[in-house]
C-alpha cells in the first residue's frame, strides 16, 4: 500500500470527527436561540460552540439579507433592484459587525470582561440565527399575502430583529460574565467605541485617496513635461 494511500486513509477519521462536530455546533444554535442564560453560558465556556458555525451564520445572515432584497413582494420593500450592489450591500452588514465585535473585545480590558475575541465573535453569530430562520420563510410569505395584511409581515419582521438584539444582549452577558445593568452599560460603550473606529477608519480612507490623488497627478504632470 502506497505511503498516500496510508495518508488519506488516516485523514479519513480527522474528517468524519471534524464533519460531526461542525454539524453537532450548527444544530446547538437551536438550542441557544430557545434558551439564551444556558445555551450562551455553554458555548463559549463549555465549548459547544465552533468557529466554522459561527462563520456558517454570519453568511446566512448576509446571503438572507440580499434574499430579502431581491426577492421580497415589492409591496412589503421597496428595493430598487436594478441598482443593488451585492458585495456593497454585504460589506455595509459585515463592515459595522466586525468593527462592533472588534470595540466590544478592546473595551473588554477596561471593564474586566472574561470573553476573547473568538468567544465574542461567536456569539454574536449564534445570535443572527434568528433573522434567517423567520425571514427565509417571510420572502415566500410576501407573495402570498395580501397588502391589507402587510400588519403580520411587520409583525414577523420586528420579532426577527428583537429577538437577534436580545440574544446579542444576553451572549455577551454570558461571555463577559456580567450582570443586566453593567451589560446595557457596556454595550453603550460598545457602540461608541464602533464608532470612533469608523471614523477612523473613514479618516484613513479619506487620506489615502487623496495621497493617491497626489502622487496620480504629480505622475501625469512629469509625464506630460518629458513626453
Amino acid at each position: 500500500m502506497s505511503a498516500e494511500r496510508l495518508t488519506l486513509d488516516a485523514a479519513a477519521p480527522e474528517r468524519g470527527a471534524w464533519r460531526k462536530r461542525y454539524l453537532e455546533t450548527c444544530r446547538y444554535a437551536l438550542y441557544v436561540i430557545f434558551h439564551p442564560f444556558d445555551g450562551f453560558w455553554d458555548l463559549s465556556h463549555e465549548k459547544r460552540g465552533s468557529v466554522a458555525a459561527a462563520n456558517t451564520f454570519l453568511a446566512l445572515w448576509l446571503i438572507t439579507y440580499v434574499l430579502r432584497l431581491m426577492f421580497t413582494n415589492f409591496q412589503f420593500i421597496s428595493a430598487p433592484i436594478q441598482y443593488i450592489n451585492i458585495y456593497q450591500r454585504c460589506a455595509s452588514l459585515l463592515l459595522p459587525f466586525m468593527v462592533l465585535c472588534v470595540a466590544n473585545w478592546s473595551l473588554s480590558t477596561l471593564f474586566d470582561g472574561k470573553g476573547r475575541f473568538k468567544d465574542i465573535y461567536m456569539a454574536m453569530c449564534y445570535a443572527l440565527v434568528p433573522y434567517t430562520l423567520i425571514q427565509l420563510p417571510m420572502i415566500l410569505l410576501s407573495h402570498i399575502l395580501s397588502f391589507d395584511e402587510a400588519a403580520y409581515y411587520t409583525v414577523l419582521a420586528s420579532i426577527s430583529v428583537v429577538w437577534c438584539v436580545f440574544l446579542i444582549f444576553v451572549g455577551l452577558m454570558q461571555v463577559h460574565d456580567y450582570g443586566p445593568g453593567k451589560t446595557l452599560i457596556f454595550l453603550f460603550f460598545t457602540i461608541f467605541g464602533a464608532l470612533v473606529i469608523l471614523f477612523l477608519i473613514l479618516v484613513f480612507l479619506s487620506l489615502l485617496s487623496d495621497a493617491v490623488g497626489y502622487f496620480v497627478s504629480l505622475y501625469r504632470e512629469i509625464a506630460f513635461r518629458l513626453y
